[in-house]
């Protein structure tokens, strides 16, 4: 199909936990032998003394335990990610409908990380992360550059509709936490569209659509299904026709699905 009237659409998302199974500030815990990461990060939110999304960067800088991070340690942690999005990136490339996709990143995790987990599927300068200054001879980071965390992520998509021309109703957003919120409202103020990927109660009574489900590509759902118009055959001849199987769609106020990748219908339903 081939829409008569074709758009060009803006698709930003989040990173840890939108794209990614994990988060990177554990990830990279994990790997320099650094205790209690999340313990940290819920007693910086509570202090209100960094941007929700930002306390990775905080510690980066502040904590003495990540004094030894530097950037191969990023890079490392990167690949450590799992990540679901080569299947995602490959629909939004083709297009819908005749409907083209221009699609970002926007986190407040170090770019390192993300341009390393996503190399070979997001182009690096799609890519807008927490830009760290390093020291040349030591190679220790020296201090945070600026960081795509709450009223930063608003900046991103303000300049990358004014860079491609794209009017505000035709952004599209995709979070799943706290850090979201602001460029949620943001979106939705100007007539775009916001996809929450997690039961995260605010985000869920901000974001046009919810969508629970441990594959990126469901995303397509609710763009489907609420932007085109799509009927539910529809959409699952289209993950048919990508090698997955949407095994379960349980629609309430949010979508569930489940989603198994090629050669895994038949054990699914043995």
């Amino acid at each position: 199909m081939r829409s008569r009237n074709p758009k060009h659409f803006l698709l930003v998302s989040d990173f840890d936990q939108t794209l990614s199974f994990n988060d990177s500030g554990s990830v990279l815990s994990e790997l320099l032998g650094v205790p209690e990461f999340h313990q940290k990060v819920e007693g910086l939110a509570r202090t209100n003394l960094v941007q929700q999304g930002a306390e990775l960067a905080y510690l980066l800088r502040h904590d003495p335990a990540y004094r030894a991070v530097r950037r191969e340690h990023l890079v490392e942690a990167g690949r450590r990610v799992r990540r679901d999005i080569a299947i995602l990136k490959s629909l939004l490339d083709r297009g819908v409908d005749g409907h083209q996709f221009s699609y970002f990143v926007a986190s407040a995790a170090p770019s390192e990380v993300i341009r390393s987990a996503l190399s070979g599927i997001v182009p690096p300068d799609h890519i807008f992360g927490t830009e760290l200054e390093y020291d040349e001879g030591s190679g220790e980071i020296r201090s945070v550059i600026r960081t795509a965390a709450g009223y930063g992520k608003v900046a991103v998509v303000e300049q990358l509709e004014a860079r491609l021309q794209v009017d505000p109703s035709r952004t599209i957003y995709v979070g799943d936490g706290s850090s979201d919120v602001h460029v949620m409202l943001h979106v939705n103020n100007r007539d775009g569209f916001t996809i929450a990927v997690s039961e995260n109660k605010l985000l869920a009574r901000i974001a046009k659509s919810t969508v629970l489900s441990d594959s990126a590509f469901s995303i397509v759902v609710p763009i489907l299904e609420q932007l085109f118009g799509w009927r539910s055959t529809s959409i699952r001849d289209l993950f048919d026709a990508y090698g997955l199987t949407l095994h379960g769609w349980e629609k309430a106020r949010m979508d569930r699905l489940t989603v198994l990748p090629p050669g895994a219908a038949e054990d699914a339903f043995r």
